[in-house]
């Protein structure tokens, strides 16, 4: 188990700085197109599409599982962490796993969209032609991610509180 622990982790953790290169880009594009606009009138033709089309989606989805790893989520709790008896490991697990239905269902969904769009070549036009499929792909892949997290920490012995509360130097 913890080798596939570890794979995760190191999955979670690329994924994440992706997610963290894009951030970057993002911001260095609107900036350079906005002091170009100002200084030149000239604006940076490829920023909208590679912004909207590609960077966005990433940062939306390739952090999710490593945020969730994390704990750094905002979560609205309406129940204590650990309840009595019997019931406490079902509603933990439950917790977990629907969720990872959730997260299942759009990865699937947004899957199957991207792959019918990588086959059909489907494409934006603009100053580039800019192909949609590979677009869309980040999104099954930053989702698929996340649910194989929520499946691991569904039913691996030491739950993910526990973990994240141990790491950071919790009781």
């Amino acid at each position: 188990m913890k080798l596939l622990e570890k794979l995760l982790i190191k999955i979670e953790d690329t994924l994440h700085l992706g997610g963290c290169l894009g951030l970057v880009a993002v911001a260095a594009l609107i900036n350079a197109d906005i002091l170009l606009r100002l200084f030149f009138n000239r604006p940076v033709q490829i920023q909208f599409e590679l912004t909207e089309l590609y960077l966005m989606p990433a940062l939306a989805t390739l952090s999710l599982s490593r945020v969730f790893r994390d704990g750094g989520h905002l979560a609205l709790d309406f129940m204590p962490q650990h309840l009595p008896g019997a019931l406490d490991p079902i509603v933990t697990k439950l917790r977990l796993l629907l969720p990872a239905v959730f997260f299942a269902a759009v990865t699937w969904m947004s899957g199957k969209f991207a792959l019918k769009a990588i086959l059909h070549g489907d494409v934006e036009y603009g100053a580039i032609d800019w192909p949609l499929g590979w677009a869309y792909a980040v999104i099954p892949l930053g989702c698929s991610v996340l649910l194989l997290r929520l499946l691991y920490d569904a039913f691996n012995s030491e739950p993910l509180l526990e973990r994240t509360t141990n790491s950071m130097g919790g009781e």
